[in-house]
C-alpha cells in the first residue's frame, strides 16, 4: 500500500473479496449449518460485483446462500463486524443485498427458524419428470454405496419453473461467462441428478447438478441438440457424475431418429475432456471401432455407424478412432515410440505433448471404467 494516504490505507480495510464472503451450503439436517465442513465457497463472483470481485464497505462480510439440499429453498443473510457508514462520514457501502437479489428469486428466507421449518418439510420433496437412469458410487466414508438418478425434466412438470429459478443461481458462482436461459423457450430440456438418502427412516433426495440442451432445427426434419450449461456442485465434483450425465444424455439422444448429431455450445476444456471419455467409452460398442478395424485405419464406415448409432460428426470420429486404436496403455507407448521426435517442429512440440497428455488421460480412465 506504498503511496497510499493514511484514509485511503484506512478504507482499504473495508474491501473484501466477495469468493471468499459468500458462503454456500446444501444443506440436509439442522445442524449443518453450523458445520463449516458443508460450506463451500464460489470460483467466480465476477459478474454480480464485478471484475475485481471485491465488495467495498464491510469487514468481516459473510454472505450466506444457504439451500435445502433437495428443492433448494434458500436462507440468504448478510453478516459483517464493522460498516464503513458507522465510521466514516460520507462514504457509502456497496449495496451488496441489491446485487444478490438480482439473482436469486423472491421467497427465500432471512431468518434461520423459517428455514429450519422448510427442512422439516423436505421430506415430502420428489424429483422432477422422468426417470432416465440409476446408478451407484461407493463412498468410502460412510462404507457403502451410494445411489444416484437422472431424471429429464420440462416447464409443464409442477413445481419445476420455481425450482429452477433456485438452482440456475449456482452458474452465476461457478460458470465463468454463465446466463440465465429463457426458459419460455420449448426447445430447453433439462436433465438433473439427485441422490438418494436416508433421514430418519425416510428416502429423500439431494440435488447433485444438472444440463441444459437446446433442440435446434435442421432441415428438412431433424434436430441438433446443442448441450448450453453443465455443472455439478462442488460437494460432489470427481465422483463421475458427469460422466454419468453426459452419457445418459447421449444415450437419450442416440435413441431419437430425429436427431442429426450432438454438439456442445462454446465447450469448456474440462467439458471436451469428458466428453472424449464419454464417447469413446460409447465407441467400444461399435464393431466398426474394434481393435482389429481401427488397425485399418479410418473409414465411411466409421462415419455411418458413429453418425447413425451415437449421433457423432465425422471431425469428431476421426478424434475418437485416434484414441480407440491406442486404447491400452502399452499401445500407446509402442505408437509414440514410432515417432521421430527429431523431426517435429519446436513450435509444435507443447502442442503435441498436450495432446499426448489427453489421450494418455482418457484411455487411462477407460481402463478403469
Amino acid at each position: 500500500m506504498a503511496g497510499l494516504t493514511a484514509m485511503e490505507k484506512k478504507l482499504a480495510e473495508y474491501k473484501c473479496n466477495t469468493n471468499e464472503a459468500i458462503q454456500l451450503k446444501l444443506v440436509r439436517f439442522p445442524e449443518d449449518l453450523e458445520d463449516d465442513n458443508t460450506t463451500f465457497n464460489p470460483e467466480y463472483s465476477h459478474q454480480v460485483f464485478g471484475d475485481d470481485e471485491v465488495a467495498f464497505g464491510y469487514k468481516g462480510l459473510k454472505i450466506l446462500l444457504y439451500y435445502i439440499a433437495g428443492n433448494l429453498s434458500t436462507l440468504f443473510r448478510i453478516e459483517y463486524t464493522s460498516k464503513v457508514n458507522e465510521k466514516f462520514d460520507c462514504v457509502e457501502a456497496d449495496d451488496v443485498e441489491s446485487k444478490i437479489r438480482e439473482i436469486i428469486p423472491p421467497g427465500f428466507c432471512t431468518n434461520t427458524d423459517d428455514f429450519v421449518s422448510l427442512l422439516e418439510k423436505e421430506v415430502n420433496f420428489r424429483p422432477f419428470g422422468m426417470l432416465l437412469h440409476t446408478y451407484s458410487v461407493h463412498n468410502e466414508e460412510a462404507g457403502e454405496d451410494i445411489t444416484y438418478q437422472i431424471y429429464k425434466a420440462d416447464m409443464t412438470c409442477p413445481g419445476f419453473r420455481e425450482y429452477h429459478e433456485r438452482l440456475q443461481t449456482f452458474l452465476m458462482w461457478f460458470i465463468e461467462t454463465a446466463s440465465f436461459i429463457d426458459v419460455d423457450d420449448e426447445r430447453w430440456n433439462y436433465f438433473l441428478v439427485f441422490e438418494k438418502y436416508n433421514k430418519d427412516g425416510a428416502t429423500l433426495f439431494a440435488t447433485v447438478g444438472y444440463m441444459t440442451v437446446y433442440n435446434y432445427y435442421v432441415y428438412p426434419d431433424k434436430t441438433r441438440p446443442r448441450v448450453s450449461q453443465m455443472l455439478i456442485l462442488p460437494p460432489f465434483q470427481g465422483e463421475g457424475h458427469g460422466a454419468q450425465l453426459l452419457e445418459t444424455v447421449h444415450r437419450y439422444y442416440m435413441s431419437s431418429p430425429t436427431v442429426l448429431d450432438i454438439t456442445a455450445e462454446d465447450p469448456s476444456e474440462n467439458y471436451v475432456k469428458l466428453r472424449d471419455f464419454v464417447l469413446v467409452k460409447l465407441c467400444q460398442d461399435l464393431l466398426c471401432f474394434s481393435p482389429g478395424k481401427l488397425m485399418q485405419g479410418f473409414s465411411q464406415e466409421m462415419v455411418m455407424e458413429a453418425q447413425q448409432k451415437l449421433k457423432i460428426n465425422k471431425k469428431k470420429q476421426r478424434e475418437l478412432a485416434k484414441m480407440r486404436r491406442c486404447l491400452r496403455p502399452e499401445e500407446l507407448t509402442n505408437q509414440l515410440n514410432q515417432i521421430d521426435l527429431n523431426m517435429q517442429h519446436e513450435q509444435l512440440e507443447e502442442s503435441f505433448q498436450q495432446l499426448v497428455s489427453d489421450y494418455r488421460r482418457v484411455l487411462e480412465r477407460l481402463a478403469q471404467a
